[in-house]
């Protein structure tokens, strides 16, 4: 079916290539100036209501001939294909080599046309830059502006993310787009804006950007918490802890926790009749935070340590995740175990999954080289197809099938020695591992062989470009994590054609196919010889999460080994049940970003609607009916208090309506309700009066009203982001009380949204009532909100 399918999308996509392809001696035939003088025509035929796809042929012939043109370069027709599919809003998959980033220059310029602005979003600054540098000179030779926009430096002005975000076609990275989009939205001014409304994305390796990170939110953190003291005795006390008598974890279900005789040992060490009180809610909870990162999370699989900070590592790729921290102190936690300087816990401010995050784009494309497999979730999720395109020349990589061992030493030590039989032949080798751990094992093994090898790991990232550049090489090895799987084009070095191209080794049955193909795919490009092998063993950890009991007994009987003699297991099942047990993770990685898009439902409801109402207010010029929010604010009071007394009376008069109050309390009759509104209505307008009396004009006194609101807001959204971000972490607990997270989670934060809604209205009254208006010598307004 999913073959049909492309075979149909790729006849409609040849239509058009056709097209494309007739006026390909026409354009040819133009001068530069005749050549460049069609991007004002293709704008002023969009103005006049003629839509992209009717310009589109024209438009890529146009293009196409500018590539060869300014940079040499003529796309193929495959590569015209892709641009098409991109265009249509869906996923073009090509084969690594291929060369999707000059694929993306057709698309882009079609759609810069609109004067909408456009991206092309890649995983890592490193390649958005080089792109940008490569492809800006034939942007601008047919008038289009093109900017780089994920520099190094932090906190750069809104003025200068604006001039950023003017340009027509903008190359930066996914997690640089996502926070500017928060930080755009916590802007308190128009100043301070800068992104305009979303146009057209095309995201390079689209499967890791929108499946593989999709449940990792973007956070903004900021108003730090009260700092805990008990990271360090907590972890202290884990440590002293027996695995099986004191605690058990299961790491298929990655959950650790006491056990009775564990309970204990806690109460006796730190001297309590009952861990369990409230009182000590706050202790258990630090135990259990040093439970989880010392016997769940690994250093070097999770998250290394470099110059003293804990830095998270991406799962998926093992790039280090820059700026991420994980909440709820599990990141304080990490940091006390290894014994670095321990980090304040923050709030969480804002907060978007690129999930929603994406799907915020009228239309968004996707490029990667392993997008089928995953067609269904892409159709699901984003709305988009995914279509393969055919490789310009055919694929002459030899993927030869896995070899599978019984133990990790027997798998390592097998593969050793085919790297040294094909290292004397010197054909290059990547030897792909799936964490830093291994990685550094695997060069360890390599170094007593004598054999002069590179590490690619988290550990010397600034060294990815040079070591992916010598990777090709005759005689080269690499030792990689997965970061050299993603975003990288191993080109051959001379003479490694005749030796048969690159070798890629796997050391282990990753979590996920594609990410099989992704690495099996750094050899083979553009028609290149090339081979795969990938040595798996009962203990990678797909196997362990999610193989079947009769593998996990056949591992048990059979786990001890001889050193000198590796065992190969040659039987079917053993493959099947390594398939099997990479689709159940494909399947659980797939269901677990289903839970965290149904989960950031209410949040991104909720976010909606509140940066919308922030932008109303940024952008309008007056008409806030602030004595109308006053004025229900009191009746509300009032009518919650139906038996007053002075102390309540002149407790909400001080904390909401004024510091200064001189009236005589006694003098009001408590039990007339409209007597109490009327006082306290009177109170606040003459409180309003001395403010406005401050200001010089009604456009002063309309920016004191909208700065008082938008604090008040964001205030409160502040708390909102941080309440419901925890709270994800507690309604998971409920289901062992036979209630469905799901619907706990949004049952309470649809009550939240209400309770801050409330909140919201009387902070606002507060900020108008209780701030202080100053005028400086120069005649400047502040406010003391």
């Amino acid at each position: 079916m999913g073959l049909s399918m492309n075979v149909l999308a790729l006849c409609k996509v040849k239509k058009i290539l056709k097209k494309v392809n007739a006026l390909k001696e026409s354009v040819a035939q133009l001068s530069d100036e005749e050549l460049q003088a069609k991007t004002p025509y293709f704008k002023q035929k969009i103005k006049e209501g003629v839509s992209l796809d009717k310009l589109l042929p024209e438009a890529f012939a146009v293009m196409r001939e500018a590539d060869k043109r300014v940079l040499g370069l003529f796309p193929f027709d495959v590569q015209v294909m892709g641009g098409i599919v991109l265009h249509q809003g869906n996923v073009a998959e090509m084969k690594t080599g291929e060369g999707k980033t000059l694929t993306a220059t057709l698309p882009l310029y079609l759609n810069a046309l609109t004067g909408k602005g456009t991206f092309l979003v890649t995983t890592n600054g490193y390649l958005a830059e080089r792109d940008c540098k490569e492809l800006k000179p034939v942007y601008q030779f047919m008038g289009l502006s093109c900017c780089f926009g994920a520099p190094e430096e932090k906190n750069l002005k809104p003025a200068v993310k604006r001039r950023i975000y003017d340009h027509d076609i903008v190359y930066t990275t996914n997690s640089a787009l996502g926070f500017d989009y928060l930080i755009d939205n916590l802007a308190k001014d128009k100043e301070s804006k800068y992104m305009r409304p979303f146009n057209y994305a095309i995201i390079d390796e689209a499967d890791q950007v929108l499946l593989d990170t999709a449940q990792m939110p973007l956070i903004i953190a900021g108003a730090p918490r009260v700092q805990s003291n008990q990271y360090g005795t907590a972890n202290t006390f884990v440590t002293t802890l027996k695995k099986d008598e004191d605690y058990e974890f299961n790491e298929e279900e990655t959950n650790v926790w006491l056990t009775e005789d564990g309970v204990k040992r806690a109460q006796s060490y730190y001297g309590i009749e009952n861990i369990f009180t409230e009182e000590h809610h706050e202790l258990l909870q630090h135990i259990v935070l040093a439970l989880r990162v010392n016997y769940l999370l690994k250093r070097g699989d999770d998250y290394v340590v470099q110059d003293g900070e804990v830095k998270l590592l991406d799962k998926n790729n093992g790039r280090v995740m820059e700026g991420n921290k994980l909440e709820s102190g599990m990141h304080q936690a990490i940091e006390a175990k290894e014994e670095v300087e321990i980090t304040p816990a923050m709030r969480a401010m804002a907060s978007v999954t690129y999930q929603n995050f994406f799907r915020m784009f009228p239309k968004i494309a996707g490029m990667t080289g392993t997008g089928k497999v995953a067609e269904e979730e892409f159709i699901n999720t984003y709305y988009m197809k995914v279509v393969q395109i055919p490789t310009n020349r055919p694929v002459q990589r030899i993927d030869l099938p896995d070899r599978i061992y019984v133990t990790l030493p027997e798998k390592l030590l097998a593969s050793l020695e085919v790297v040294k039989k094909i290292h004397a032949t010197g054909q290059p080798l990547l030897i792909a591992t799936a964490n830093v751990e291994i990685s550094e094992i695997y060069s360890e093994l390599l170094l007593r062989e004598k054999i002069p090898h590179n590490v690619l790991n988290a550990n010397n990232v600034p060294k990815e470009a040079e070591i992916i550049k010598e990777a090709g090489q005759k005689d080269a090895v690499t030792v990689a994590t997965l970061m050299a799987g993603r975003g990288t084009d191993i080109k051959l070095g001379p003479g490694v054609k005749e030796l048969g191209g690159l070798v890629v080794i796997g050391t282990e049955k990753l979590a996920s196919k594609r990410d099989d193909l992704q690495l099996r795919g750094r050899s083979g490009r553009q028609g290149d010889p090339g081979m795969s092998l990938f040595f798996t063993s009962l203990e990678d950890e797909v196997v362990i999460k999610h193989g079947l009991t009769w593998v996990h007994k056949y591992y048990d009987k059979n786990k001890d080994f001889d050193w000198d003699q590796p065992r190969l297991l040659t039987k079917r099942k053993f493959r099947r049940a390594l398939e099997n047990a990479q689709k159940a993770s494909d399947n659980e990685g797939q269901k677990g970003r289903e839970t965290s898009l149904e989960f950031d439902e209410s949040l991104r409801m909720q976010r909606e609607i509140i940066y919308q109402q922030r932008n109303e207010l940024i952008n309008a010029q007056g008409g806030y009916d602030v004595e109308k929010i006053i004025t229900n604010q009191i009746e509300r009071f009032v009518s919650t208090h139906p038996k007053l007394d002075t102390f309540t009376l002149s407790h909400y008069i001080f904390s909401n309506l004024t510091y200064h109050y001189q009236g005589d309390i006694t003098q009001v009759d408590l039990t007339n309700a409209n007597a109490v509104k009327e006082h306290l209505l009177g109170i606040a307008r003459e409180e309003l009066a001395l403010k406005k009396g401050k200001l010089a004009n009604q456009a002063e006194v309309a920016n004191f009203y909208r700065t008082a609101i938008l604090r008040a807001i964001d205030a409160c959204w502040i708390e909102e982001v941080d309440n419901l971000q925890q709270l994800r972490t507690v309604v998971s607990s409920r289901s062992l009380a036979q209630r469905q997270p799901m619907y706990e989670y949004h049952k309470e934060a649809f009550r939240s949204y209400g309770k801050m809604k409330a909140d919201v209205y009387q902070k606002i009254v507060k900020n108008l009532l209780l701030s202080s208006v100053v005028k400086t010598k120069k005649g400047n307004v502040i406010y003391f909100v």
